[in-house]
C-alpha cells in the first residue's frame, strides 16, 4: 500500500487541530492538511512563532484556512484554556495530531509538578484529548466510520523506557537519563492510543452502542531532520556519532516526509478499521505496522496508566 500527500481527499468542511504546527513534522502536517481545504488550528506556544508559521503556509497555499490556537504543554492551565477555547469556537472536529514534543532534554521539572519530558509529551497531550472527547464523539455520530481520528507521534524511542514500563513511584525518573525519560514519555503516548482505541475504536462498546467511534493510532515518523536533533546535539548525548552517521549515508527524512505517518492516519481514505489502534510508520513508500517493546503491548499497564493519569488530572483540577 503506497502512500504520499497528494493522495489525500478534499477535505473541506473538516477541522483538524495539530500540536506542535509551528515547526518540523508539525509545520508540514498543517500544510498538507491546509493544501487539501481543511480547516487547520495549528497549535503553538509562542503567538508570534504560530502567525509566522501560518503567514509562510499561506505564501504556499494562498486560501489556506487556518487558525492559531494558543498553548503551552509546560502549562497545564494554559492547555485546558486552549481546549476550552476550541469547543467555543467550533461545533465540531474531525482530527487531532498530537504532534508536540521534545526529545532527550536535560532534567527540569515544570511548574507544575512534573518532569518536563513526561508532562510535555504525554501529559498535556492527554488532558487537551480528554477535553476534546465529547465533541469529536458528538461530531463522529452522524458520519461514516472513519471519519473522526486520532494520532499520537511515538517514536522508537519508547524502547529507552524503564523496565517497568512507566515508574508511577517516580514518573520524573530524577534518578535516570534524558533518553530514560523520553522512552517513559514515548511509551505513555502508545498505551494512551491503545486504551483510547479500547474505548472508542471500532468494536468498542461506544462505536456498538451509538456513542461514537473514533479510529486512533500512535506513529513512528522515522529518523527526521528537525529541530529536536538540536536537543541532541546541546546534551552531548552518546547518541551525536550515531546520529552523524545516520545523515552520512542519507538516512534522516524531511520534515515533510515526516509528516506522511501522521497524515495517512489522520485523513487518508486509504486507512481502514484494522490499522485504528496500531503503531504505524512510513518505510521507503510503504505503510507498515511497527515494531513495539513488550511494554507497549501490556494491556495492564495500559489501563492502570489510564486510571492513573485520569486521577492525577482530577486531583490537579485539569479535568473533571
Amino acid at each position: 500500500m503506497t502512500f504520499h500527500p497528494d493522495t489525500l481527499p478534499c477535505l473541506k468542511g473538516k477541522v483538524f487541530i495539530v500540536t506542535g504546527g509551528n515547526s518540523g513534522i508539525g509545520y508540514h502536517t498543517v500544510a498538507r492538511l491546509a493544501e487539501h481545504d481543511a480547516h487547520v488550528y495549528l497549535c503553538a506556544r509562542s503567538a508570534e512563532k504560530g502567525t509566522a508559521a501560518i503567514a509562510r503556509i499561506k505564501e504556499m497555499y494562498p486560501s489556506a484556512n487556518i487558525d492559531l490556537l494558543q498553548m503551552d504543554h509546560m502549562n497545564l492551565t494554559s492547555v485546558v484554556t486552549a481546549a476550552k477555547r476550541f469547543l467555543a469556537l467550533e461545533t465540531a472536529v474531525h482530527g487531532l495530531v498530537n504532534n508536540a514534543g521534545i526529545m532527550a532534554t536535560p532534567f527540569r521539572m515544570t511548574e507544575d509538578g512534573h518532569e518536563a519530558q513526561w508532562q510535555t509529551n504525554y501529559l498535556a497531550h492527554w488532558t487537551f484529548t480528554e477535553h476534546l472527547l465529547p465533541l469529536m464523539l458528538q461530531t463522529s455520530k452522524s458520519l461514516s466510520p472513519g471519519s473522526v481520528r486520532i494520532v499520537n507521534l511515538s517514536s522508537s524511542g519508547h524502547w529507552g523506557a524503564p523496565k517497568c514500563g512507566i515508574d508511577f513511584e517516580d514518573t520524573s525518573l530524577k534518578n535516570d537519563g534524558p533518553w530514560e525519560r523520553y522512552g517513559q514519555s514515548k511509551l505513555g503516548n502508545i498505551l494512551h492510543t491503545t486504551n483510547l482505541h479500547t474505548r472508542y475504536g471500532p468494536g468498542s462498546q461506544s462505536a456498538l452502542k451509538g456513542g461514537g467511534e473514533i479510529w486512533v493510532a500512535s506513529v513512528h515518523p522515522g529518523l527526521v531532520e528537525t529541530n529536536l536533533g538540536e536537543a541532541v546535539k546541546e546534551s552531548g548525548s552518546w547518541m551525536m556519532p550515531l546520529f552523524s552517521v545516520f545523515r552520512v549515508f542519507g538516512l534522516f527524512l524531511t520534515a515533510d516526509k515526516g509528516s506522511w505517518t501522521s497524515l495517512f492516519c489522520v485523513a487518508s481514505q486509504d486507512m481502514k478499521a484494522g490499522h485504528s489502534g496500531g503503531y504505524l510508520e512510513i518505510q521507503r513508500k510503504f505503510t507498515e505496522f511497527s515494531w513495539l517493546s513488550r511494554a507497549a503491548k501490556d494491556g495492564k499497564l495500559t489501563e492502570k496508566l489510564h486510571e492513573w493519569t485520569r486521577e492525577l488530572m482530577k486531583k490537579e483540577g485539569y479535568v473533571q
